[in-house]
């Protein structure tokens, strides 16, 4: 009996350490403010929203090459920083769009810690900066990347948008919590539960999923059930071989992605 109750005393305690720590956990964070001059050169430039808790949360901005041409707004995901997606989306770049990258608290030297209530409210600040400078919904295409896939999909069914392109995405953090920490009660500790397959058959914008088959973080399985739910117009890119995050170092999805964009946008 000892030491079974040495062993639950354990296990009790794992759980209440994991409950206490997710948010540290999901939310890592990439705590400097990247080198924006780095990008300069390409017209890349720093614009600032205050949040509704009095924060000022700096992002990154580019127009496109066309004032009436389309302009991807980028929620990342949980790793990494605002830095790190300039490169990754260069194919967006030279291909004349613009790009909003949206900037979270707790991230890229911004202040905060996140949380989803936060997330949603400072990403409702973001689309409505864009608003304000002249980007109408028709003009306006979200792309979620893994973390950021369930603040797309909450935007898009929020907010009118051209279209949605999602990067690895998942059903609910809560779900893909218990997939990872299948030795915990994980679904119903998760606080931030970003339940993107509850809100995905509400989506009309036209929708493109994007997934590798080796994907260990998301699995696969995860990005065809999101895919399955939604009503939308949709579509749907295996990358046979990829993983989590070298999706765009295939040509082909590039060029998909690329053609996905134009399609979608009254002026490419």
């Amino acid at each position: 009996m000892h030491i079974i109750g040495t062993a639950l005393g354990a296990y009790l305690l794992l759980t209440g350490a994991v409950f206490v720590m997710q948010r540290a956990l999901l939310y890592p964070g990439a705590k400097d403010m990247p080198d924006i001059a780095l990008h300069a050169g390409q017209g890349i430039a720093e614009v600032t929203t205050q949040t509704a808790d009095g924060l000022a949360l700096t992002h990154w901005y580019l127009p496109p090459n066309d004032p009436e041409g389309p302009v991807v707004v980028v929620f990342h995901g949980n790793a990494g920083h605002l830095g790190d997606r300039v490169p990754k989306l260069r194919a967006l770049i030279d291909a004349g769009f613009g790009l909003l990258f949206a900037g979270y608290r707790g991230y890229s030297g911004n202040p905060g810690s996140p949380t989803e209530d936060d997330l949603t409210a400072d990403s409702h600040g973001v689309l409505d900066w864009l608003a304000g400078q002249g980007v109408e919904p028709a003009r306006t295409v979200l792309y979620g990347e893994s973390l950021g896939t369930g603040v797309a999909v909450k935007m898009a069914v929020e907010r009118e948008v051209a279209a949605v392109v999602l990067e690895s995405p998942y059903t609910s953090i809560a779900e893909l919590s218990q997939t990872h920490y299948w030795y915990l009660p994980a679904r119903w500790l998760v606080l931030d539960k970003w339940d993107s397959l509850s809100r995905v058959g509400r989506l009309s914008a036209p929708l493109l999923v994007l997934h590798g088959t080796r994907d260990a973080t998301v699995p696969l399985r995860f990005g065809q059930a999101l895919f399955e739910a939604a009503a939308g117009p949709k579509d749907m890119v295996v990358i046979e071989g990829a993983g989590h995050v070298d999706l765009l170092d295939h040509s082909s999805v590039v060029e998909t992605v690329v053609e996905f964009i134009r399609a979608q946008s009254p002026k490419g």
